[in-house]
């Protein structure tokens, strides 16, 4: 990790050098740009800088010290401190402190994306100057759904292409994995990550369609509700838990729906060929579905329900020392999310804390 020790004069606006390579101007406000940052070494408590705010952007992540101090392995007490000596150096208060919860103050809120931008810079320079590699070298071991796998496949000639000297290990998978256990180094993951001890990076959300094929639905009434469906046999994707039950987006919230049919598989694939061979009604990724519901082998039912959309995010078990080769994964498979316009959210991380807890219910990339 990179260091660079500082000590911040709030209100003043001198300028000094940390040795002969990095220079930093006070600014008078903590949510300014840390561009505008400059070291005094004659001026308030002298501390690590980088460390701090990589403590602080987790802690604003997780809304937790004690998620925050097991991440790191250290006490909770330890990165209360860290965050204290954070907030006397800027001169203003980051968080506010509760038994039940840390929420961010909107001097807080305002100071992550200048926090971000120095990180990045600070590793940026790390991964040119401080290891002497440039280009991303070595294997990355990748776990992806089935289905995104797929679609991943079909492009991952350009990152291949990219970096000459990387290659990729594609572990498709319909379920979540012990990245430790298995020596996965990413993790493509669909919902809530419920795991603090691993790092999460949302990269988009999900995309999926109520269809089913015109063979089934001859003859029978075309749910309107929800609750039409319990009247239909309909194909369950099983992964875990309540996966009987499926989420539904209105106007006036999230409407959940129990569903009973003959055919459950535990494979996306195989529910889509089941729901395409007219054997019920079944929730479909956009990825298979598109193509069959333009050419009418599929239609679309309740379009004014639409299944809800969950956080598509990438998972990884530490942020320190990440390879380049790592980094140039994540930054890819970010790059084709965002670049299909039913999975890009443009980086809008939604209030999942305002959302119903639902684990288990039906994912469908």
């Amino acid at each position: 990790m990179l260091n660079v020790k500082v000590g911040i004069g709030v209100n003043s606006h001198c300028r000094s050098s940390y040795g002969d390579h990095l220079e930093f101007i006070c600014a008078t406000s903590a949510v300014e740009r840390y561009d505008h940052f400059i070291s005094s070494d004659n001026t308030g408590m002298t501390m690590d800088l980088i460390a701090a705010l990589r403590t602080f952007l987790r802690v604003a992540d997780t809304g937790s010290f004690s998620a925050v101090a097991a991440e790191l392995g250290v006490t909770q007490p330890a990165i209360s401190r860290q965050l204290s000596g954070l907030e006397q150096q800027l001169g203003a208060r980051l968080v506010h402190r509760s038994t039940h919860a840390v929420t961010l103050t909107e001097e807080g809120r305002g100071l992550i994306p200048s926090a971000q931008q120095l990180i990045d810079s600070a590793e940026a320079l790390q991964q040119s100057v401080g290891r002497g590699r440039s280009k991303p070298v070595g294997r990355v071991r990748l776990s992806v759904p089935v289905v995104f796998g797929l679609h991943l496949s079909s492009r991952i000639d350009q990152l291949l292409d990219r970096c000459e000297h990387l290659s990729v290990d594609l572990v498709l998978h319909d379920g979540v994995s012990d990245l430790v256990e298995e020596g996965i180094d990413l993790e493509v993951r669909i919902g809530p990550v419920a795991d603090s001890a691993l790092i999460s990076r949302r990269i988009g959300s999900t995309t999926a369609f109520l269809v089913a094929a015109p063979q089934y639905l001859q003859g029978r009434t075309l749910p309107a509700h929800p609750r039409d469906l319990q009247g239909h046999e309909c194909i369950v994707y099983h992964r875990w838990g309540h996966d009987d039950v499926w989420w539904f987006s209105s106007a006036e919230g999230y409407i959940s729906v129990s569903v009973r049919g003959r055919l459950r598989a535990n494979n996306a694939t195989a529910v889509y060929r089941a729901v395409l061979n007219g054997c019920g009604i079944a929730l479909v990724s956009h990825i298979l579905a598109s193509e069959d519901i333009q050419k009418g082998r599929l239609q679309v039912l309740m379009p004014e329900f639409p299944p809800r959309s969950f956080p598509l995010s990438v998972v990884y078990p530490s942020r320190r020392n990440l390879p380049l080769r790592t980094r140039a994964v994540i930054e890819f498979l970010t790059e084709v999310v965002r670049a299909d316009p039913a999975m890009s959210d443009l980086g809008v991380i939604a209030n999942e804390a305002q959302e119903p807890d639902v684990p288990g219910q039906q994912i469908s990339l």
